[in-house]
C-alpha cells in the first residue's frame, strides 16, 4: 500500500501567487434513480464527436472561468486533443437560444469506470433547473456503458452549492485532498476579475 503523505494538524501558509482548495471526491457504484427535472426545457443536448479546441477551450472558460477552472486551458494542445479525440472519451453541449451554456464531459478511458470529468452550466442559466436537467443526462450516458464505477470530484473554489448537488444526484465521498496550484488569474489565464470569493495575494 502506498503511504499517503498528509498535513500537519493546524495552520499551513499558501505562498504567495498561489491558490488552495479542499477537494472532495465523490463516487457512485451503480445507477441511481432519475431525480425529477423540468421538461418544458428550452435547451438541449448537443454531441461533439470531434471537439475543436478552440471551440472547446471556449465553452470551458465560459463555463468555468468564475470558478477557475484552469487546467485544460493550460494543458498542451497535443495532449488537449488526443484527450477529447478519444473514442472513450464523450463531449456534449448544452445549447440554449442558440448559444453554447453548458458542458459534460464523461472519460470511459479507465475500464470498468468513467469520470465525471467536467460538468458545469454558465451563468445564465443557473436556478433554472438546467443543472439537474444536465445531470440527468450525465447519469443516462454514463450508465449505458457497462462500467461498475462513476466518480467526480470538486473544490471549495467551485460553487457553493457543488458538493451538496453532487451528493443529492446519489454520489457518496470517498477522499478529501488538498490542491495548491498557480493562481490562474496571476498568470493570464483567467482574468483578475474571476472569482471574488477567491482572493488574489500576490
Amino acid at each position: 500500500m502506498t503511504a499517503m503523505h498528509t498535513l500537519p494538524d493546524g495552520y499551513s501558509d499558501v505562498p504567495p501567487g498561489k491558490i488552495a482548495s479542499v477537494v472532495t471526491c465523490l463516487e457512485m457504484h451503480a445507477r441511481p434513480p432519475i431525480r425529477g427535472e423540468r421538461h418544458d426545457v428550452p435547451w438541449r443536448l448537443r454531441r461533439e464527436a470531434r471537439p475543436g479546441i478552440e471551440w472547446y477551450r471556449a465553452l470551458y472558460a465560459h463555463v468555468g472561468t468564475e470558478w477557475l477552472w484552469f487546467s485544460r486551458l493550460q494543458m498542451p494542445v497535443a495532449e488537449l486533443e488526443a484527450t477529447l479525440h478519444s473514442p472513450d472519451v464523450e463531449v456534449y453541449a448544452l445549447e440554449a437560444a442558440g448559444r453554447d451554456e453548458g458542458l459534460l464531459e464523461l472519460d470511459f478511458r479507465q475500464p470498468g469506470e468513467c469520470e465525471l470529468a467536467f460538468f458545469g452550466i454558465a451563468t445564465p442559466l443557473l436556478g433554472q433547473g438546467a443543472g439537474r436537467w444536465l445531470m440527468n443526462r450525465a447519469l443516462e450516458h454514463a450508465w449505458r456503458r457497462p462500467i461498475r464505477r462513476l466518480w467526480v470530484h470538486t473544490c471549495t473554489v467551485d460553487h457553493p452549492s457543488a458538493l451538496a448537488f453532487y451528493q443529492r444526484s446519489g454520489f457518496r465521498p470517498f477522499r478529501r485532498q488538498i490542491e495548491i496550484a498557480d493562481d490562474p488569474r496571476l498568470g493570464g489565464t483567467a482574468p483578475r476579475t474571476a472569482a471574488r470569493h477567491v482572493p488574489i495575494i500576490e
